[in-house]
């Protein structure tokens, strides 16, 4: 009896064992992965990586986020994002980095990043900030929400729309790591009503409950990208 529960028992030790594996990281390979476009300066030893004897300190250099973004726009900010694209030290270590700028009352409307979590850090001025859980059956999907100033750090779990308003009469600086590399960014109105090609009005109408003419207007706008 002893021996026929053994194997069992063993069998679901092996499977916990191999979940907690699993729920890591995979180790890198190597020290980096520096990313390259050009295929005459990857290594064959791992595929998209930069030769290593040919990286440099400046494939792991960026210089410029002292500077303020130009929020003179609809929406009164501007994400000045350093991703894998600008860094491509980058590359594989699942991290990236950004700076937020707020004219008084600019919005960092409704988005998602849907491949990264993000860590807020208020270095100026105040933030109205908020994100909205996923669909829950029979709930309403729920807001948090809260008020930043000078030193308040919030986060934004991976995928669930958020946004930051500036509710000063000041300019306000926010800073942004993100867990990815290349995190992504769906700006929802820009998403719903500017795509190309356009959605179906009759699909817009029905999912928001409201006259074609109210989809019409909405999609015949210029949604703004404050992400550069």
């Amino acid at each position: 009896m002893g021996k026929q529960l053994l194997v069992p028992i063993s069998i679901l030790a092996l499977a916990y064992s191999l979940i907690i594996v699993n729920a890591s990281d995979p180790s890198p390979l190597q020290d980096f992965c520096v990313a390259t476009d050009d295929p005459k300066d990857a290594a064959v030893f791992v595929n998209g990586c930069k030769n290593p004897n040919l990286v440099n300190a400046d494939d792991f250099f960026f210089t410029g986020l002292n500077k303020p973004g130009n929020t003179f726009n609809p929406l009164g900010s501007e994400v000045t994002a350093v991703s894998v694209i600008k860094l491509k030290g980058l590359n594989t270590l699942g991290i990236s980095l950004a700076r937020i700028d707020f004219a008084p009352y600019g919005l960092n409307p409704p988005h998602i990043h849907p491949r990264g979590t993000e860590v807020l850090l208020v270095l100026e001025g105040s933030l109205l900030v908020g994100f909205v859980t996923s669909n829950i059956p029979n709930q309403k999907n729920r807001l948090f929400t809260k008020t930043l100033y000078a030193g308040d750090v919030f986060v934004f779990p991976e995928g669930l729309v958020h946004f930051q308003q500036n509710i000063a009469e000041t300019n306000t600086i926010a800073f942004a790591g993100l867990s990815n590399q290349n995190p992504g960014t769906i700006t929802i109105a820009n998403a719903v009503f500017g795509s190309d090609p356009k959605i179906s009005p009759h699909v817009l109408t029905k999912a928001f409950q409201v006259d074609k003419d109210v989809t019409d207007y909405l999609q015949s706008q210029f949604w703004w990208d404050n992400n550069y």
